[in-house]
Parts: C-alpha cells; sequence; structure tokens
C-alpha cells in the first residue's frame, strides 16, 4: 500500500516538533533543578567548612581544650552562634548521635538513617518536600567529634521550578501549532522539488548524465546542484579509475625498488664487515699455530688495530645514516666564516697529508654563510678524507672558496685516480666505492661521501662533482651567503 508523502511528511513533522518541545523543555527543567542543587550544595559546604573552623576557634578559646568536653559544656551555647553565623537552623549531634544542640523536634527515621551515615565521617544531606537536611562531620584534629545538620529551604526553589515548568507548556503548545501550521503550508512547494529531483535521479539510473538544475536557494537547490554534478563527476571518475590504476601500479613499483635497496644495503653492510673480521679472524688464527713469533706478533697487532678502527668507523657511520633515515634533526645553525672554518677542518688532517706526501693548496677568502659548526666539519673532513685516500703518492690537494651568485662555494680538488664518468652518479650512494682495493686498503667503506650530501642538504646546501678524469677530482660545497 503505498502512502502520500504529504502524509508521512505530516505526521513525521508533528511527531518531530512535539518531541522537540518535550525533550527541550526536560532539559531546561533539569538544568535549572540541578544548577538549584549545585547551588545549594554549594552553600551548605560553605556553612560546614565555617562551623568546623569556627569550632576548632571556640576550643582554643578554652582553657580545657578537649573537643568532647566542649561540647557537653558548650554545645547549647555554639549551636546558637553557629545558628547566627550561617543564617539557618542548625542541629548539633555529638559522636555518638545524640542531640546536643537544640531541636524544634526528634530527628525522624530517614534523619536518624542520614545522620548514621555523617557519623562514618561522611557528608550526607536528605531532601523531604520542600526541605534539605544537610549533615556534615565536625572535625578536631583531624578526627570526628559530632555532626552538624543544617536545614536549607527549598520552597523558593521549588516555585520558581514550578514557574518555569508551566511557561514552558504554555508556550510550547503554542510554538507545537504554530510551527506544525507554517511547515505544512510550505510543504507542498518542497513536495514538487522534491519530485522533480525523483525524476532527475530516475534519468541517472538510466544512463542520462545531463539532468537540469532547480533555481532554489536553500538545500534542495545545492541537492540538485549536487545532482548534477555528481553526474557530470561518473564520467570523470570512470576515466580517473584508470589514472589511479597506473598510480598504484607506480607505487608498487617504487616500493619494489626501496625493497631492492634496502636489500642491497643490507648486502653491502655485511660484505664490508665480513672482510674486517675475516682478516682479523686470519690472524688470531695464524698466532694460535705460531704464538712464538715475535714477528708476526707485531704484524697481527698492527693490522687487527687497523681493521678494528675500520669496523668502528663503518658502525659509527652506518648508525649515522640510519638515524637521518628515521629522524629530522634539530640542526644548531650558526653564522660561520667559511675561511676560519676550512682551515679548522685542514688543521686536522694536515698529518694525514704528510704522511701520504700530499702537497696543500689553499685559495680562501673571507665569506659568511649559516650551518651547523659540527655537521660542517664531518662534511669538509669526509671530502678531505677521500682527497687524501685516492690521491696520487707526492700528489696535490687544493682547497678555494668564493661567492657567486649569493652563493659561498668551497671546492676541494686532488690529483687522484679519478672517478669514471659512468659511476659519478653513484658516488654519493652508500658503500659504494670506486676502487674497492684501495678503499679497503685505506679504511673507506664508501660511507663518507653519503653521510656528507645528507648532512648538507639538510641544511640547505648541496654537493656535487664539477669533473673528475685521469687528472684527480674536483668536489663543489654550496651554501647560501650571509652578509657580513
Amino acid at each position: 500500500m503505498r502512502i502520500s508523502i504529504k502524509l508521512k511528511f505530516s505526521l513525521f513533522l508533528a511527531a518531530i516538533l512535539l518531541l522537540t518541545v518535550i525533550v527541550l523543555s526536560m532539559l531546561v527543567l533539569q538544568g535549572i533543578e540541578r544548577n538549584q542543587r549545585v547551588q545549594a550544595e554549594g552553600l551548605l559546604s560553605q556553612q560546614a567548612d565555617t562551623a568546623n573552623v569556627y569550632f576548632i576557634q571556640s576550643i582554643m578559646e578554652q582553657s580545657n581544650k578537649v573537643p568532647q568536653t566542649f561540647l557537653k559544656t558548650r554545645g547549647a551555647a555554639f549551636s546558637e552562634q553557629l545558628e547566627l553565623i550561617s543564617g539557618q537552623p542548625v542541629v548539633l549531634y555529638d559522636g555518638g548521635g545524640s542531640v546536643i544542640g537544640r531541636a524544634a523536634a526528634p530527628p525522624s527515621l530517614s534523619i536518624k538513617q542520614t545522620l548514621a551515615y555523617a557519623l562514618e565521617n561522611k557528608t550526607a544531606y536528605l531532601v523531604e518536600g520542600e526541605s534539605m537536611y544537610y549533615l556534615t562531620p565536625l572535625r578536631a584534629g583531624g578526627e570526628q567529634v559530632g555532626v552538624v545538620q543544617f536545614y536549607y529551604s527549598l520552597h523558593d526553589h521549588q516555585a520558581f521550578y514550578n514557574e518555569i515548568r508551566r511557561l514552558f507548556i504554555y508556550i510550547g503548545a503554542g510554538v507545537f501549532v504554530l510551527s506544525f501550521l507554517f511547515a505544512y503550508l510550505f510543504f507542498n512547494s518542497f513536495a514538487r522539488s522534491i519530485i522533480r529531483l525523483n525524476d532527475s535521479v530516475s534519468r541517472i539510473r538510466e544512463g542520462q548524465f545531463t539532468v537540469p538544475t532547480m533555481k532554489r536557494r536553500d538545500e534542495l537547490g545545492e541537492l540538485s546542484a549536487g545532482i548534477a554534478a555528481m553526474s557530470e563527476r561518473l564520467r570523470d571518475t570512470m576515466r580517473d579509475k584508470d589514472e589511479e590504476r597506473e598510480k598504484l601500479a607506480l607505487a608498487v613499483r617504487k616500493l619494489s625498488e626501496l625493497d631492492r635497496q634496502q636489500k642491497e644495503f643490507i648486502g653491502n653492510v655485511t660484505h664490508e664487515f665480513k672482510t674486517p673480521l675475516t682478516s682479523v679472524k686470519a690472524y688470531l688464527d695464524l698466532l694460535d699455530m705460531y704464538p712464538d713469533d715475535e714477528e708476526l706478533l707485531a704484524t697481527a697487532k698492527t693490522h687487527i688495530a687497523g681493521e678494528t678502527q675500520r669496523l668502528y668507523e663503518m658502525v659509527e657511520k652506518v648508525l649515522q645514516l640510519s638515524a637521518m633515515e628515521k629522524y629530522d634533526f634539530e640542526y644548531n645553525k650558526e653564522r660561520l666564516e667559511v675561511r676560519g672554518t676550512i682551515e679548522s677542518a685542514l688543521t686536522f688532517l694536515k698529518g694525514k697529508m704528510e704522511k701520504f706526501g700530499l702537497t696543500l693548496e689553499t685559495d680562501l677568502h673571507e665569506a659568511y654563510m649559516e650551518a651547523d659548526k659540527d655537521y660542517m666539519n664531518i662534511i669538509l673532513a669526509n671530502l678531505l678524507d677521500n682527497a687524501i685516500k685516492y690521491n696520487r703518492t707526492d700528489g696535490r690537494i687544493r682547497v678555494s672558496n668564493f661567492v657567486r651568485d649569493n652563493q659561498v662555494v668551497i671546492e676541494i680538488s686532488d690529483t687522484g685516480i679519478g672517478i669514471p664518468e659512468e659511476v659519478a652518479d653513484r658516488i654519493f650512494e652508500a658503500f659504494y666505492t670506486v676502487d674497492k682495493n684501495r678503499s679497503r686498503e685505506y679504511g673507506g667503506a664508501g660511507l663518507g661521501l653519503s653521510l656528507a650530501k645528507r648532512y648538507a642538504e639538510t641544511q640547505g646546501g648541496s654537493i656535487s662533482i664539477v669533473k673528475s678524469d685521469g687528472s684527480g677530482t674536483t668536489f663543489r660545497v654550496t651554501f647560501p651567503c650571509q652578509s657580513r
């Protein structure tokens, strides 16, 4: 059986309006009642604190400062004074629950039950009709010695609550009737719009994606425009689906490449660590076979120490690379004088250059840039260390700096073995070395350039190869220039 949408809407509208008025009235009335209760409890809580403070003060004024004795001898007077202070009727009970202050009538059964709860060093209150009885422990020295009962009239609260409820009944009934009439009068317009929207949906269902829009400045007009836009996007979705499939395939390929690089990295680490460990093990085996060979012992110590140092340096650099993959470093950037920074780095490597018989040439100029001093020293140290390791016997190292296009440029050149053009783009990869035999001979593992490049780029700089041929290699470091 098909039921008219007008009837459905009328019944639903009436139910919604009635429910709204009822719920709103209940929430407001409950809020008023809760607020009244909180106000009363807050006031009585303050009176309870005042009673305890006044009780302590009264005891201190007596020569005999025993609380129980004070209650027996001065309890009635204390109760009267407490009524004057609080402005409310007060009943005072001792630790056994007996009335020691004045009481208009014997306590009721419900008050006795509440009193038993308060005698357990707890605060309790009882509401009977328009009266509230608030019972709170009377303490001295952290121990309960009695109970104070305050009386609070709820007559004004109840009268206010009843008046608000009466207003809600009248106003709610009026709002319900007027809202229903106005809503019903406007319903025909909405009904026609809903029928037109239904026709548009039917056309889209049949595959006709061109639908008209309604000229309405309300949610139905927005819905009509949304249906029209949705029909257009349905066509776009079919086309975009193929593009998303291609993007997903590309993401899968990238993940596969990352997985391959990770496996390659692990393999390189294993391989590079295995070589020095094999050398150490070989010398230890030889020492077991020839323990009395002094010359072998000296040679083994030298080689084991060298391989151990190499392992230590590789572990340090691998940990630095791993940390840079996981964390965003907070650099302590400062204004650096470039010439002094370079000279400081050269000072630390001067002995190593002399050991290999290398000649140092410098062309340094005053310039300033912003960078982390410690990490800048690591960048320069790694580049200079490479220039030493892969240089020729009695070769040269040239270090220069200049400013170009508001960039500080540092160039480090050597007369070493050079880098083949076909592998120049891989030289900054972790564990990649051009001459593996020479790298192992001098302790290199292909990590220095990778670290230097990452430290430079994460600070806004860059490292690149300017030239590399049979006459040597030149690396260039650039950072934004700072004014003096």
